[in-house]
């Protein structure tokens, strides 16, 4: 048994394209994905729950019973009552698919007595063993021994039915059992084991005494069936006024029918059975057999009304179930009561009170309330705040919840839970006691623990109010739909608003003209108006046009004066904000003179002017002066509601048409008749003279109370078949019938809308590359299909897919596996589903090598038949028998086919067993059988015979063989094993000397290393400011490098196109600008890929424009700001998810280039350059580029070999780029002996550029190295005719060491004549220091190092790690430093303006948290702009940089970041070595962060003019720098790509019409020009 607690997460879809449906199939594919569940798992399947108010949840399954604490976290005891230790069910059972309520081996459990003492509460448990056995344990643990006992208390039958309840009869102290049960079956093989003594077997209820010793001795009577009566199967039992209910059918066990109507028999709630009559219920409406299954009851105690799901039969298979099959109807208990009649129709009474031929009267339901569903399985009803709840389980595992309006009238359910697994839910459905949100679950093996709402759905208040959800409200603290116990301070008054206060109590902002001269600006509805304040701002300008605070319990009201210079306010932004939560609202006043009708005038904000029937601006004044009647709010207009042209929700037509259209239209049937929630675009309706019709319609319908949908016909294919695509829906059977020019609706049959397929394995799940295997996935739906597709990837990421033929039935898919071309071994490719346009993963199926067959070999032990078998090699392929075909060749041409048998596989080979029966003259068939074909789905091979050795020559060789080899196995054996012994006492010896040799050498190294810091590094080469410009913009993108580089100073500045030029004014107008940014990224497709890049763009475009692209900045931080303040206002900018973030960024290295290259790139450029010195000092694998000496761990050469430092004096040749006469030629240069040639040229490189100031002129790649011994020259290459070649194919490189140089040797550097290669790359054949596994214990150094080989451990080396962090530490703090720092006492402009923008937001936001401007501010520069920098050096330098540098440097990013942060690092032992290598030095930094950022705070605040003149000498830098027009070309294609979302939103928005002609016009002008392919 385990526990899970998880959060489930969305349906996996992967759309191939986005679907439109896309946001409303999430809310009805998944409605409670997202809501925290529990999940309890049993070994068995579940036959019982129950609830106690004190002790947690009783779960009884297979012989188990389980008592858990109400989170469904863990068990608190457990009880086995057939096995200790073993909950397996005594019985192997084969229950039906839908058990009946009662069919387990659990019968009852009843918790009573709780909250009593002595012995407090108490459990009374039923089950099947021990004849039907009863027992009365303490609540409070499972484990302690039963207080009383009884047998043949219940049904001991696992699919008989028990029901019973525990009471306190009048005023006695005694509980009584009263129990319903079937006790006898019509089963001859259990007749035996547990039917009942004679005089019991009539009985049907019995009352028990719970407190005597023995609950089967101490009845106090019971009621019998009537004789001659069949069965009757308890569903329930409870109490209601004084007397105890037992809901039942009469059932036929052996039938599995049905043999009456469902029944509520009554007795007396007291000490003896006091029959008090039986009533029949009536759910039948709407089915023509009538329901007459009672599969599950709840009584609505505060209702007086009891619920009961009903259902008709629905055969073996559920293959008769329909739309109609169950339904949900109530009953009022007093109807109930009041026609129940004493009459001796199920029960056999004494003196029964009715005449005699009367017939139960049957007692119809609440009509209103009625609700029809196609597959119910339960009920939970209760009352919350006056409103009448309803829980429904369905076959199929959704959890629906159905809210009763005024006269119990149901309204459409809602899914508020789906289980994945579509497993049945059970027929009882329990709450949590203690807390009323939750509702437990039960389904097969697993209890779940579900809220009984999705509250967060609703995005809004007055959607959370209208939704009329009793256990949804709003909470004002959280701005957010919620349960009562989760918003915060829900207690105090007005904080939560419930269902009861109406969507209109919503707290809502409004503009009100007071008088002539002001106007107010107030908020009404719901709330707390204590400690409110109250600000009017002007979002153009952030100028705050007024404030206010709320006096006494009177709500914040703020009064506007009525002045000229207010009629050019466009647009304001009110905010009101409270103790613990603020509300803001933007009024756009742009176009109030436009607005016709007073409602929308109002509701915009604006104000209506009575007398002259005009809206007006709020701020200004209206003539004439008279006021009084102005104030008037008009009543919002009543809108009409549309007419239906055929498509939507329906009406029933009440006109009848003639009979004519009866007789002319005829419906045969629909396909298919399951489709996917997706919906299906291709329903194919057959039947005839269709084209005779000129309106055809669908009407669907499925829940009796929920709309029906009406769907027109989209294509009339001809006089016999018509086309319908039809919407999504949720999981249902729905009645289809078809609707003819308007008549009456011909019925077509059900239609079952059911969940998306789900892949459970793939079998086999590994074929040859050939194909044609018979492959079958296992699942369920798989029968919505549209078709099944094979993908796998190819080199370049490219996906190649194919669609295969398929055979789908519900539960399974049949395919044969494609062949594949595919140069590797083994290959993986991805199966999929399409389901529309929707792409579902079913799994991987692997492709290896085909099969290769050996031989084959032909026996016969009689002569009518021959066995052939034919050997292969081991594999992981699964050959089935419809796989293979086997033919058998001999004689001329001649040929049999063999019948499979079977596969045998052996150690060495597996072999194939076929035979070929019924032939003559088998001997010499075999004899003449020349070979054998195998076909394996496409692979077709032609196997060969074997050659067998004769039966004698085994007979005489095999014995001499053997004993040769058991003596020299014995010899070799002994010898092997003296040696073995005398190699590990000197490998152990020699590891023990290794070890403490490095570990001294580490521990020298690290106190005496110095690392000699080359000052002169010459000029620093930084890039200019383009290329550090598109390099920072543009990171993952070159190729928009050179499109933007082109040289501008030459160019004329009329010669810009007409269309570029419009667009260029049109987004210099700031709210066309911000309404298309925000346009675009609510477009779902437009990717983060995209944001970036038309983030640079936008920068690129405006690069001239920094003033007004500082404003953009501002106003879309501010937007930003709005939408993380609802949430996490810590997570602002920490990601780039949006354009402003990306634009930050470009913002930041705009304004900061200048500072970058004069502070802080000399110390940046110098921690480059000396970490490139250290990690050069040890050896570098030149393949994996790990080295000895690097800050991070990861790239770590701990598989490091012996190496030594070799002295060269190496000659460079004059060459014509370099030929100054101040050039030193002669220079000495130390490697490694273990460097390859191209290291060793680096080195020599670098140290003619520290000698001499200056590169040699030459590229890498341009030269090459002689070694002078004496008059003769050899080349040095990497790879030559000497290089060593290991035994699996792998070429080493070759290294100083392997050309045998020794200190002082002489090296030429010389020019190559030609044909010298780009950097050469080596691939997988190749190695340097880091040998292959083949290779480890072999010594290929060369003859010096022979035989030796050293153990290596990793941790031996993470000194290295901190000897390199000691050698670069005092310039990374210098580094750190010039970053934190303030020149001269001043910030640069950017940092301290934007800093003072966020301090000055926080302050309007009411935000008193300083973390949270901290991380804003550390999210904003470090986190934007230092990191990227730090990790990139090639963006700020012409430097190429190492995947060994980025690791490193990796490193310091992390520590730079950890500065800024403000948690405090709780590391451990096993912490990375990463965070541990500067854990001492982060707190020092942290602090100098801090005094950085208080710094900046404290420095006088910029000026408007300083700024703004910063900003244009800043543009002025970079006139001409980039090709604009490039830019302004991208915009556009965006701009065309979503031109009717952006278009619409400029129409919905006021004051932007003139933005929208200039659009249009811009798009004209582009047309215009790619007609004449300008473009």
């Amino acid at each position: 048994m385990e526990v899970s607690r998880r959060k489930a997460p969305p349906r996996p879809l992967r759309p191939a394209a986005p679907l439109p449906l896309l946001a409303y199939l999430l809310v009805l594919a998944a409605p409670a994905r997202g809501a925290e569940e529990s999940v309890w798992r049993s070994e068995q399947a579940i036959g019982a729950i129950a609830v106690s108010r004190k002790d947690g949840v009783f779960v009884a399954s297979g012989s188990c019973l389980d008592q858990l604490d109400y989170s469904l976290e863990r068990r608190l005891s457990r009880l086995y009552r057939d096995q200790a230790g073993n909950c397996t069910e005594p019985v192997s059972l084969a229950p039906p698919e839908r058990p009946r309520p009662g069919s387990s081996f659990s019968k009852l459990l009843l918790p009573y007595r709780e909250g009593e003492s002595d012995p407090g509460g108490l459990l009374l448990t039923g089950w099947t063993f021990d004849r039907g056995a009863c027992e009365v344990r303490p609540l409070g643990n499972l484990s302690r021994s039963s207080l009383r006992n009884g047998t043949e208390v219940v049904s001991c039958h696992p699919q008989g039915s028990t029901a019973g309840v525990v009471y306190r009869a009048n005023s006695s102290n005694r509980w009584y059992l009263a129990v319903a049960a079937t006790y006898v079956l019509p089963e001859p093989e259990t007749a035996n084991r547990c039917n009942p003594a004679a005089s019991d077997r009539a009985t049907a209820i019995a009352l028990k005494n719970t407190e005597g010793r023995s609950l089967a001795t101490e009845e106090m009577g019971r009621l019998k069936l009537r004789e001659g009566a069949g069965s009757l199967h308890f569903v329930d039992a409870f109490l209601w006024n004084g007397s105890v209910y037992f809901p039942y059918y009469p059932y036929n066990y052996t039938s599995g029918a049905a043999t009456g109507w469902p029944s509520m028999a009554r007795i007396a709630q007291s000490s003896e059975v006091l029959f008090q009559g039986q009533a029949a219920l009536d759910c039948g409406h709407g089915h023509p057999d009538g329901r007459r299954l009672l599969l599950s009851s709840s009584l609505v105690e505060a209702l007086d009304v009891w619920a009961g799901v009903f259902s008709a039969a629905t055969g073996e298979g559920q293959e008769r179930r329909s739309p109609a099959t169950t339904a949900l109807c109530l009953f009022r208990m007093s109807e109930i009561q009041a026609r129940a009649k004493s009459c001796s129709w199920d029960f056999e009474l004494i003196l029964p009170n009715c005449k005699e031929g009367d017939k139960p009267e049957r007692v119809q339901p609440i009509a209103s309330s009625t609700l029809i569903h196609s597959d119910l399985t339960s009920v939970y009803g209760t009352v919350v705040m006056n409103r009448t709840i309803l829980f429904l389980g369905t076959g199929d595992g959704q959890l629906l919840k159905v809210i009763l309006g005024e006269n119990l009238t149901s309204n459409c359910p809602e899914v508020i839970y789906e289980i994945k697994e579509e497993t049945p839910v059970f027929y009882k459905l329990v709450p949590d006691p203690r807390k009323n949100i939750y509702i437990y679950l039960t389904a097969g093996k697993e209890v779940r623990r579900i809220r009984v709402a999705n509250c967060s759905k609703h995005k809004s208040c007055s959607e959370c109010l209208t939704a009329a959800d009793p256990h949804c409200g709003w909470c004002h603290s959280l701005q957010r739909c919620t349960f009562q116990e989760d918003c915060v301070n829900s207690g105090q008054s007005e904080n939560w608003l419930d269902v009861s206060y109406g969507a209109k109590k919503c707290p809502k902002i409004q503009i009100i003209r007071s008088s002539r001269d002001k106007t107010t600006v107030t908020m009404v509805g719901s709330f707390s108006p204590k400690n409110s304040d109250c600000t009017v701002r002007n979002v153009d300008t952030s100028r705050v046009l007024c404030q206010g605070k709320s006096q006494l319990n009177r709500t914040c009201t703020c009064n506007i004066p009525t002045r000229p210079i207010y009629r050019d306010v466009l647009m304001v932004n009110v905010t009101f904000s409270f103790p613990s939560w603020i509300l803001s609202k933007r009024f756009n006043l742009t176009n109030c003179s436009s607005l016709r009708e007073c409602s929308k005038c109002i509701g915009t904000g604006c104000a209506w002017c009575n007398s002259a029937r005009r809206c007006i601006h709020p701020f200004t004044a209206c003539d004439p002066s008279d006021y009084h009647s102005n104030q008037e709010l008009c009543p919002v207009a009543i809108e009409k509601p549309p007419k239906n042209p055929g498509g939507g929700r329906f009406k029933e037509n009440k006109s009848n048409r003639t009979n004519q259209g009866l007789q002319v239209f005829y419906i045969k049937a629909i396909e298919p008749q399951k489709i996917s929630t997706l919906g299906k675009s291709n329903v194919i309706v057959t039947g005839a003279n269709f084209t005779r019709a000129s309106n055809i319609t669908m009407i669907l319908k499925g829940t009796s109370t929920c709309d029906k949908d009406v769907i027109q016909v989209s294509h009339v294919l001809n006089d016999t078949h018509m086309k319908f695509s039809l919407p999504s829906s949720r999981k249902e059977m729905k009645d289809v019938c078809i609707q003819f020019d308007g008549g009456n609706c011909s019925p077509v049959g059900a239609l079952s809308y059911i969940a998306l397929p789900h892949c459970s394995f793939i079998f086999p799940a590994t074929t040859w590359m050939s194909g044609g295997q018979n492959i079958t996935i296992v699942g369920r739906n798989f029968d919505v299909i549209d078709n099944l597709i094979i993908s796998h990837e190819l080199k370049g990421n490219i996906n190649v897919t194919s669609n295969v033929s398929e055979h789908c039935m519900e539960t399974f898919c049949m395919f044969l596996a494609p062949s594949l071309k595919s140069s590797k071994a083994r290959t993986n490719v991805a199966v999929k589903l399409r389901v529309q346009d929707t792409y579902l993963d079913c799994g991987t199926l692997q492709y290896l090598e085909d099969p290769r067959f050996t031989g084959y070999r032909v026996e016969s032990e009689i002569d009518t038949e021959l066995e052939v078998k034919i050997q292969k090699e081991n594999d992981n392929f699964n050959i089935s028998k419809k796989d293979i075909e086997i033919t058998l060749f001999h004689g001329e041409n001649k040929q049999l086919n063999c019948s499979f048998e079977n596969i045998t596989r052996n150690q060495d080979l597996t072999t194939i067993l076929c035979k070929i029966q019924n032939i003559r003259n088998a001997n010499s068939i075999a004899t003449s059988s020349k070979k054998v074909r195998v076909r394996l789905g496409n692979l077709e091979l032609y196997v060969e015979q074997e050659s067998v050795p004769s039966t004698w020559y085994f007979l005489i060789v095999l014995p001499v063989l053997l004993v040769i080899v058991i003596f020299a196995a014995v010899g070799v054996t002994r010898q092997k094993s003296k040696e073995l012994s005398r190699k590990q006492s000197q490998q152990l010896e020699l590891l023990e000397s290794e070890l403490r040799k490095e570990i001294r050498d580490g521990f020298a190294e690290l106190q005496m290393d110095k690392l000699d810091v080359v000052d002169s590094f010459g000029t620093v080469p930084f890039l200019d400011y383009k290329h550090f410009a598109l390099r920072t913009f543009f990171p993952e993108s070159g190729g928009f490098t050179h499109i933007f580089t082109e040289d501008m100073h030459n160019r004329d500045a009329n010669d810009k196109n007409e269309s570029l030029t419009a667009l260029d004014a049109l987004i210099c107008n700031k709210s066309f600008l911000v309404t298309v940014i925000h346009t675009l990224e609510k477009q779902k497709n437009f990717s983060v890929k995209d944001r970036c890049l038309f983030a640079s763009f936008l920068t690129i475009a405006l690069q001239t424009k920094l003033v007004y692209l500082t404003s953009i900045l501002e106003v879309l931080t501010r937007d930003l700001m709005e939408q993380s303040s609802n949430m996490q206002p810590k997570l602002m900018l920490r990601r780039t998810e949006s354009v402003v973030e990306k634009l930050l960024t470009n913002w930041m290295s705009v304004c900061l280039s200048g500072f970058l290259r004069e502070t802080v790139g000399e110390p940046f450029y110098l921690l480059v350059t000396t970490l490139n010195q250290k990690i050069n000092k040890g050896p570098v694998d030149v393949i994996t580029c790990k080295a000895l000496y690097t800050l991070n761990e990861d790239w770590l050469l701990w598989q490091v070999p012996e190496f030594s430092t070799v002295a060269l004096n190496v000659v460079f040749e004059k060459i014509p780029e370099n030929e100054s006469a101040d050039v030193c030629r002669n220079i000495s240069v130390n490697v490694l002996d273990c460097d390859t040639i191209g290291q060793a040229k680096e080195k020599i490189f670098q140290a003619f550029l520290s000698k001499n100031g200056s590169p040699y002129g030459l590229q890498l790649n341009e030269i090459g190295l002689e070694l002078q011994v004496g008059t003769r020259q050899k080349e040095l290459l990497d790879i030559d005719s000497s290089s060593v070649i290991l035994e699996d194919g792998i070429t080493k490189l070759n290294t100083i060491g392997h050309y045998e140089i020794s200190n002082g040797s002489t090296i030429k550097v010389f020019k190559k004549i030609a044909n010298f290669t780009s950097d050469v790359e080596y691939s997988d054949d190749h190695c340097h220091l880091i040998l292959p596994d083949s290779e480890a214990f072999q010594d290929v150094q060369g003859k010096r190092h022979r035989g030796k080989h050293k153990f290596k451990v990793k941790e031996m080396y993470l000194t290295k790690l901190l000897s390199t962090k000691v050698a670069i530490h005092s310039v990374l703090e210098k580094l750190f430093r010039s970053i934190w720092s303030l020149p001269n006492s001043r910030a640069p402009f950017a940092i301290k303006y934007f800093f003072d923008f966020l301090d000055a937001q926080a302050e309007n936001k009411k935000i008193t948290d300083p973390d949270v401007v901290h991380i804003w501010k550390t999210n904003s520069l470090p986190l934007r702009f230092w990191v990227n920098i730090l990790k990139n050096p090639q963006f700020v330098f012409d430097i190429k940089k190492t995947p060994h540098i980025d690791g490193c440097l990796s490193v310091i990013a992390q520590a730079f970041m950890d500065a800024f942060s403000l948690t405090e690092q709780q590391l451990g032992k096993e912490a990375p070595t990463n965070k541990l290598l500067y854990a001492k030095d982060i707190p020092t930094y942290k602090e100098e962060v801090k005094s950085y950022y208080k710094a900046i705070r404290d420095l006088p605040p910029l000026s408007p003019l300083e700024m703004e003149e910063f900003l244009t000498q800043e543009s002025k830098k970079h006139e001409n720098e980039f090709n604009e027009e490039v830019a302004l070309t991208e915009i556009y294609k965006y701009i065309v790509k979503y031109f009717d979302e952006i278009l619409n939103k400029l129409e919905r928005e006021r004051g932007l019409e003139e933005a929208q002609k200039q659009l249009l016009h811009v798009k004209v002008l582009f047309d215009e020009k790619k007609k004449c392919k300008w473009m």
